[in-house]
């Protein structure tokens, strides 16, 4: 007797693939967008990477995750870049223009 499971297997995961790829792709770009409209020095002035190195990783991050998708080591690598700067480099840059601003 064949079980049902396996007739809409493949279109659950296609549908949780598509999910998870675009959950990460909107954490990528927003970490993209906020690194692209922050002033270069206050990177310096916190004390990480400059914002160049920042806007070059979060970028290379964004494109293996397109090709790759996110559910493999480049796409996990991605989102965990983007997590780093949004979690510790924006709290730094924020605390750096004193919190004011939209971001």
């Amino acid at each position: 007797m064949v079980s049902s499971a396996p007739l809409f297997f493949h279109e659950v995961r296609f549908y949780i693939d598509v999910l998870v790829v675009i959950a990460s792709m909107i954490v990528q770009a927003v970490a993209f967008i906020h690194c692209v409209t922050q002033r270069g020095d206050g990177f310096q002035a916190i004390g990480t990477l400059p914002k160049g190195a920042w806007l070059a990783i979060l970028a290379v991050c964004m494109a293996l995750t397109l090709l790759f998708g996110a559910t493999g080591l480049f796409g996990l690598i991605g989102v965990a870049a983007a997590l780093i700067y949004l979690l510790d480099v924006r709290p730094g840059l924020r605390d750096l223009s004193d919190g004011k601003g939209f971001w």
